[in-house]
């Protein structure tokens, strides 16, 4: 286990999560430097280097027609969403609501997508569970495609997101 664990075992009830606020303030100023790292329920966790940038171009695409995603979606890759007070994770990809996110992170995505290289138990335990407890409910995941059905009738390739 870690200190962390240590330390929050030792004192129950008694450790106060940092708040999404306070985080972005540390971030703001410079207070955490180059460190790589995410907030997720409180915790700072420090987050692998990120691989290549995922591919844009051709990685969601209406499933009928291969187009691009309608005007009314972004595409948000390796950025920060706003989950919540005490939350905000960087996932590999976001599809949001088309808007201006210059003074605040997109919080409501429509689907997110995580790839687990050395990350697997974060993503599909803890950083799940935050997906789930306030977007989409429900995925599909067929030969290399994801799809949500907040998104009709568009879907991710993940092969060419990431290959």
């Amino acid at each position: 286990m870690s200190a962390t664990a240590d330390v929050v075992r030792a004192v129950p009830g008694q450790v106060r999560p940092l708040r999404r606020a306070e985080y972005e303030r540390l971030v703001a100023d410079g207070a955490l430097g180059d460190d790589l790292v995410e907030l997720l329920q409180g915790v700072l966790v420090e987050m692998t280097t990120p691989g290549p940038a995922p591919r844009r171009r051709g990685a969601v695409a209406a499933a009928d027609a291969g187009a691009p995603p309608p005007p009314e979606f972004d595409l948000r890759v390796q950025l920060p969403l706003a989950a919540g007070p005490t939350s905000e994770p960087e996932p590999d990809l976001a599809v949001v609501p088309s808007g201006r996110y210059r003074t605040a992170h997109a919080d409501k995505p429509l689907l997110v997508v995580e790839v687990a290289r050395t990350s697997q138990a974060l993503d599909l335990g803890a950083k799940a569970a935050l997906y789930a407890s306030g977007y989409a409910r429900r995925t599909e995941h067929r030969d290399g495609l994801v799809a949500a059905a907040t998104l009709p009738g568009v879907t991710v390739d993940v092969a060419e997101l990431f290959g």
